[in-house]
């Protein structure tokens, strides 16, 4: 890889993709990034930057997502690094959810995904190297009161990416998903995060608590936006990065917590897990 990588960022406009695009350029690395609407907003919060450049992409446009990254590569000569960013939450019980709120999270946070991996990919093979980087979430490794659907969503991205980077390894291309906690950007705020229209009295004590807690919560989140984005930069520069690189203490605490009641689990119900194989199998 270069030493002065080509960056690929979606949803570059606020949160993390923005600080992780003015990391880049601060780090002397070239920049795409795209947003839905208004590019000069972006590149007026990026002062113009002579490596900058800005793409209007809606993910979930197939074809749209292949001519952005077409002129990304023809004008930067290569794209390194791919950041799948672009996403939003959506809060509510998954009976809450209903089948037009599901496909629309789903077609934003797996499928407009995989729309812009499968764009970039043909550039990253052509050259033998690259790093595809997938933002996940906590709530990609566990699940949470609330966010069964968007949880299920990054646990489809989690497995993408697994399988991704066993399949690009022997092509010189690195694939890792990201799994950010509490991060004190606007995630929470309506611009990034859905609500079900349906709300059903009997989650009350459950959902509804989640609901306030996400409202009290907001913008007091422990998680450093511009950290991240100084984490994302070490990753991109390493030579041998993670599969998966949890950030934040709440999803390293959530995530052991998790393995420790999976493993108790196990130990639990382990003379039936074991006792499932045909009697020839040895």
């Amino acid at each position: 890889m270069s030493k002065q990588k080509v960056w690929y960022i979606t949803g570059a406009s606020r949160g993390f993709g923005l600080e992780i695009a003015k990391a880049a350029l601060a780090a002397g690395d070239k920049v795409a990034g795209t947003v839905r609407s208004n590019p000069e907003h972006l590149a007026e919060q990026l002062n113009h930057h002579d490596n900058l450049m800005v793409t209007v992409l809606d993910i979930t446009d197939e074809a749209g997502a292949a001519a952005s990254v077409k002129q990304a590569a023809e004008h930067f000569g290569r794209i390194d690094v791919l950041v799948n960013n672009a996403g939003y939450g959506l809060l509510g019980a998954v009976e809450e959810a209903t089948s037009g709120e599901v496909r629309q999270n789903y077609e934003v946070n797996v499928f407009g995904l995989l729309n812009v991996t499968r764009a970039v990919l043909p550039y990253m093979r052509s050259q033998r190297s690259g790093h595809v980087i997938n933002i996940s979430s906590v709530g990609g490794l566990s699940g949470y009161i609330g966010w069964g659907i968007y949880g299920s969503t990054k646990f489809a991205v989690e497995g993408i990416t697994e399988s991704l980077a066993m399949e690009l390894a022997p092509l010189g291309i690195h694939a890792t998903v990201v799994e950010p906690g509490f991060f004190r950007t606007d995630f929470l705020d309506e611009t990034s995060l859905s609500r079900t229209g349906n709300v059903i009295e009997d989650y009350a004590a459950t959902v509804g608590g989640m609901r306030s807690f996400a409202t009290e919560v907001n913008k007091k989140q422990p998680g450093d936006p511009r950290k991240l984005a100084a984490a994302f930069i070490q990753l991109a520069d390493s030579e041998h990065p993670p599969v998966h690189l949890p950030l934040g203490n709440d999803t390293l605490a959530r995530y052991r917590e998790k393995t420790a009641q999976f493993e108790q689990e196990i130990s639990d119900w382990h003379s039936v897990i074991t006792g499932t194989d045909h009697d020839d199998v040895i």
